[in-house]
């Protein structure tokens, strides 16, 4: 195979698996029945007129599986901090006590897990699109060799391989949104 060919190629499956990659972290933020500092990522606190995440303003512990801690950094930032986590629309109920926010986490309800599933089921669905993405533009790039002088028959088995590897992440999509349903329903 020349270089073009296993650059495409290299560049799809690159493309693809941070496609994975971006799924399982996004699966991480929905939550399943165990409280986790995960479920707060993406919660982006003002923070002296900037705007930062919450892990660079406080620590984030989980005691037990029902409950979530945060100890600012900075004592005088504790607002800001629950303040950000009420508008991050999370389904949280922050508890401030001083020198920490105390949030209890609910036990899901069925409606709740459901929507949960819908929420996977779009993530998945995202990572899918992208998939068929990296496919696509690696498909028009196989185009372009052929029009370049590629043998046919070089193109052809391209084509074929990054089929191959679309079909492959695409099964691993569904396996992932799976097992992430199955770890929501379960009660």
């Amino acid at each position: 195979m020349t270089e073009e060919v296993e650059f495409i190629l290299e560049s799809a499956k690159e493309h693809m698996e941070n496609s994975i990659m971006h799924l399982e972290k996004e699966f991480t933020k929905i939550r399943a029945g165990q409280s986790s500092p995960a479920m707060l990522s993406g919660v982006i606190v003002e923070y002296y007129g900037t705007h930062v995440p919450i892990e660079q303003t406080a620590n984030i512990n989980t005691p037990d599986p029902r409950q979530i801690i945060v100890q600012p950094f900075d004592k005088s930032s504790i607002g800001a901090i629950e303040k950000a986590i009420m508008a991050a629309n999370l389904g949280f109920n922050p508890s401030n006590e001083g020198d920490l926010i105390r949030i209890n986490v609910p036990p899901l309800t069925e409606e709740r897990r459901k929507e949960l599933v819908k929420r996977a089921k779009t993530e998945a669905e995202d990572a899918k699109i992208s998939i068929r993405t990296a496919r696509r533009q690696a498909n028009e790039e196989a185009k372009k060799l052929e029009k370049d002088g590629i043998p046919e028959d070089m193109i052809k088995k391209l084509l074929d391989d990054i089929q191959e590897l679309t079909d492959n992440f695409s099964k691993k999509v569904d396996s992932l949104f799976e097992k992430k349903e199955k770890d929501i329903l379960t009660v």
